[in-house]
């Protein structure tokens, strides 16, 4: 099933693993989710299935409010603003056995599962070459004027310009990066966590989308 879950990055700890070693393992949050529309290839031109989750909104604006209520009397059940919405594409042919208004848990997930894990990296800001691509510098010693400088950016006289994507100094991090095939450790119903082995994009406390295999 192509189906995701809206989750939270709490941090991440040790866990030894079945040959008494310890892993670096992330802990995940999956707060109970709703879903919202479920779209199909006659109606909609795709197949998708549309969520939400974290109800802390105190203010929605008009817009909103409609698109919620009118999803309540669809479903004939209370849908209440969702802080984040989120759309799984489904595969070809596929099917959802869900409805709207349905309820999704932790438990869509099972132990040693593989899934793909989408977030929003640290901002790091207005950085050099040497920290952003990794760049050697120059020389260290006293009175050297090339420490941390990129060097020459340019050719010679042909072509006589900067060529498109040369590495330069700038803006890092705050990108959408996607680690594929990571896998579940354990999953925690009594909590909703589940505990994924390695590292995940992104600080504590940020969004995170698990996309199922």
């Amino acid at each position: 099933m192509s189906l995701g879950f809206i989750g939270q990055k709490l941090g991440m700890l040790r866990l030894p693993n079945e040959n008494g070693e310890f892993e670096a393992v992330t802990v995940i949050y999956l707060p109970p989710m709703q879903v919202l529309e479920i779209k199909t290839e006659e109606k909609d031109g795709y197949s998708a299935i549309k969520v939400g989750a974290f109800e802390t909104l105190k203010r929605v604006n008009k817009p909103t409010k409609g698109y919620f209520e009118a999803l309540s009397k669809l479903a004939n059940k209370t849908i209440t603003p969702k802080k984040y919405l989120k759309e799984f594409r489904l595969k070809e042919g596929e099917s959802v056995n869900f409805n709207v208004g349905d309820v999704l848990n932790v438990d869509l997930f099972k132990n040693g599962e593989i899934v793909d894990i989408t977030g929003i990296t640290k901002g790091k800001g207005f950085q050099g070459v040497v920290k952003r691509h990794g760049f050697s510098g120059g020389p260290a010693s006293h009175g050297s004027q090339f420490h941390r400088r990129p060097g020459s950016i340019g050719a010679h006289t042909f072509p006589a310009r900067v060529w498109k994507e040369h590495r330069m100094p700038g803006h890092m991090g705050f990108e959408k990066v996607t680690v594929k095939n990571i896998k579940i450790v354990k999953v925690d119903t009594d909590k909703s966590l589940i505990l994924v082995k390695g590292a995940v994009p992104g600080p504590n406390r940020g969004v995170l989308y698990i996309k199922k295999k």
